[in-house]
Order: structure tokens, then sequence, then C-alpha cells
């Protein structure tokens, strides 16, 4: 991403039935203000640059217009 796009980094505790203890929230923003967002499901500490999705899966990111959930 380039350096001026916003990127927002949360541990989170999951209250549902077979989730990680913790996970780790992640979302930006591109141009036009399009949200993207994605979990790891490790702690914040643990994530590292192998967790995260290569770059030509951004789009496949971005959220919905209309699109709501409570996690970011």
């Amino acid at each position: 991403l380039p350096p001026e796009v916003v990127v927002m980094a949360s541990e989170v505790v999951c209250q549902l039935p077979g989730c990680p203890p913790l996970e780790t929230v992640i979302a930006f923003w591109t141009a036009a203000d399009r949200r993207h967002h994605l979990k790891v499901f490790k702690p914040l500490a643990e994530v590292g640059a192998d967790d995260l999705p290569p770059w030509w899966m951004r789009d496949a990111l971005q959220v919905a217009p209309g699109f709501e959930c409570d996690c970011c």
C-alpha cells in the first residue's frame, strides 16, 4: 500500500465457539474512501508479513457499499 493509506489493526476477543481466543482485525482505506478489511486468527504481536494476503488480492478485501459488520 502507498504510505498515505490509513491502516488500522486491532486485537479483539472472539466470543463465538470455535474462534481463537484472540484475533487481529485489519482495516484500510484506499482511493475514493474504499474500505477493505480482513482477520488474522492470531494475536497482533504474532502477526507477520507472511500472514497478510498478497497485494493483488487487495480488491477482494473491499467492503461492498452498505455492508455492515461489528468487527471493524
